[in-house]
C-alpha cells in the first residue's frame, strides 16, 4: 500500500506540464489559423440553428414564400447611406411607369404589383433585388419613347463626326463599312446581334457556379447601374450614329424620325426574316449613339471574367475587339462611342473591385467550397451578420435565414463596423474578446 502511494506521488510530480497545457485558459490561446472559421460567434444556440455545417449558409439559397420574413429583415436591418440606391431605383421605376401611355392604367397597376411581389417574396427577392437595377434599366429604356419631344434636348449631328476627326483623323465606321460581304455580315452578327443579348446570362451562370459567393450579385448591380447611366447620357446628350450620316449627311435630325437597322438589314435579307428591321426602326432611343452600350457591356463582362478567371483574359480580349469591330462594320457606332462605353465600364468596375467585389480564393473551384469571403482590395473580412446589417440581438434569431447569397450580396454595399470575423486568420481577435468576457 505504501509502495502504491509512492508511485502515485511520483507520477503527479513528473514535470510534464500536461495539466497546464490542457487548461481552458491555455486552449483559448491556440492561434487562429488552427481554428475552424467562426462564422457565428454570438451564441451556441445560433450554431445549432444554422445546422451541422454553418458555412453552408454562404452559398445556400432562400426557399421561403413568406412576405413577413422580408418585413422582419427590414425591421432588423442596419441602414446606411448606400441604401439610397434603392430610393433612386424606385424613383426611376415610378418615373418609367408614369410616362407610359396614360390609357394603360391596368398594365401600370399589374406592373407595380409584380414589382412589389418580386421584391417582398424571399424566394424571388434573392434574385430580383440584386438585379433590380437591370430591370429598371430595361423599363427605363423602353418607356423613354414616351418622353415628350418638346422637353428633350436638341439632337447633335456634327459632334461625333468632329470628335472622330480630332481623335483619330478618320471615321473608322465609314472605313470599315465601306466594303461588305455576307461572310463578314455573319461574323459581325454573332457578337452584335446574338452575343450582346445572350452573353450576360452566360456570364452570370459561370460566375454563380465558379466564382466566390457574392460575385454574381455585384456583377448584376454593376451591369444595371452602368446601363441606367448609359441610357441617361443618351437621353440628355442625343447624338446621331454613323448610319444617319450615311443616309442624311449632316442635315439636322428631329425627334420622331425612324431609326435604322443599318448593316443588320443585310442579316434579315440573308435569312429572309424580320429580326432587326422593325425593332431598330421603332427603337425607343434611335439617337443614342454615345456611349455604346454594346462596347460597355462587353468590356464589363470581360473585366469581371478576367478578375474571376485570369486564364480567360485572352478570350475576353478577343471578344471585346470582335464586338467593337462589329459595331463599326455594321455602321451603328463611331469609335468614339466605343471609347466612351469603355471608360464608363472600367470606371464602374474599378470602384466595385476596390470596395465590394469578393476576392477569389486559390484552390476553390465552386462557390460551395467557400467558408468565408473577403471583399474589396482592402480584404475586409465580413461575417454574415455584419453583411446583412444585423447586430448581436438580431443575429441569433435570424441565423437560419442567413443562407442566401443573394441577400448577402446586398451586404457588400455596406461597410459597417466589424462584429466578428469569418476569416480563419482573424479569429484570434475574437479569442481575445472571449477571454475578456470570461
Amino acid at each position: 500500500m505504501q509502495q502504491t502511494n509512492t508511485v502515485v506521488e511520483t507520477e503527479t510530480q513528473l514535470p510534464l506540464g500536461w495539466r497546464e497545457r490542457l487548461s481552458p485558459s491555455k486552449l483559448k490561446t491556440i492561434p487562429g489559423r488552427y481554428n475552424l472559421p467562426r462564422m457565428f460567434s454570438h451564441s451556441s444556440k445560433q450554431m445549432r440553428e444554422s445546422g451541422p455545417n454553418p458555412t453552408r449558409s454562404i452559398s445556400a439559397l432562400q426557399t421561403s414564400f413568406k412576405i413577413t420574413d422580408t418585413f422582419e429583415l427590414l425591421r432588423t436591418r442596419k441602414w446606411s447611406l448606400f441604401d439610397v440606391q434603392y430610393l433612386v431605383l424606385a424613383g426611376f421605376t415610378i418615373f418609367s411607369l408614369w410616362i407610359i401611355d396614360p390609357s394603360a392604367p391596368i398594365i401600370k397597376t399589374l406592373a407595380a404589383v409584380g414589382y412589389l411581389s418580386l421584391l417582398f417574396i424571399p424566394i424571388t427577392r434573392q434574385f430580383f433585388l440584386p438585379s433590380w437595377s437591370i430591370w429598371t434599366y430595361l423599363l427605363y429604356f423602353f418607356s423613354s419613347r414616351f418622353i415628350p419631344y418638346d422637353i428633350r434636348p436638341d439632337i447633335l449631328v456634327k459632334v461625333l463626326p468632329a470628335l472622330e476627326d480630332i481623335l483619330y483623323g478618320v471615321s473608322f465606321s465609314n472605313v470599315l463599312s465601306a466594303w461588305t460581304h455576307p461572310v463578314l455580315d455573319l461574323f459581325a452578327w454573332i457578337p452584335y446581334g446574338i452575343g450582346h443579348f445572350g452573353l450576360p446570362a452566360i456570364c452570370s451562370v459561370i460566375m454563380f457556379i465558379f466564382a466566390a459567393p457574392g460575385t454574381l450579385p455585384m456583377f448584376a448591380k454593376t451591369f444595371g447601374w452602368m446601363s441606367v447611366l448609359g441610357v441617361s447620357i443618351q437621353l440628355f446628350f442625343p447624338c446621331t450614329p454613323p448610319w444617319y450620316e450615311r443616309l442624311h449627311g449632316l442635315e439636322p435630325a428631329k425627334y420622331g424620325m425612324q431609326g435604322s437597322p443599318a448593316g443588320l438589314a443585310r442579316i434579315d435579307a440573308l435569312f429572309g426574316i424580320d429580326m432587326y428591321t422593325t425593332s431598330f426602326t421603332t427603337a425607343p432611343v434611335p439617337f443614342g449613339a454615345f456611349p455604346s452600350l454594346h462596347a460597355a457591356d462587353a468590356i464589363l463582362e470581360a473585366l469581371f471574367l478576367t478578375y474571376c478567371f485570369p486564364k480567360l483574359k485572352g478570350l475576353c480580349l478577343f471578344y471585346v475587339c470582335w464586338i467593337c469591330w462589329a459595331t463599326m462594320y455594321l455602321n451603328h457606332h463611331y469609335a468614339v462611342d466605343l471609347l466612351g462605353g469603355g471608360i464608363i465600364a472600367y470606371s464602374f468596375f474599378a470602384v466595385v473591385r476596390k470596395y465590394w467585389l469578393p476576392i477569389q480564393q486559390p484552390g476553390k473551384t465552386y462557390r460551395w467550397e467557400y467558408e468565408y469571403v473577403e471583399i474589396g482590395a482592402t480584404k475586409k473580412n465580413k461575417t454574415l451578420d455584419e453583411e446583412l446589417g444585423y447586430g448581436p440581438v438580431g443575429a441569433v434569431k435570424r441565423s437560419a435565414n442567413l443562407s442566401d447569397e443573394f441577400t448577402v450580396l446586398d451586404s457588400f454595399m455596406h461597410s459597417g463596423s466589424s462584429s466578428g470575423s469569418s476569416s480563419p486568420t482573424s479569429s484570434t481577435r475574437s479569442d481575445k474578446s472571449d477571454r475578456r468576457r470570461d
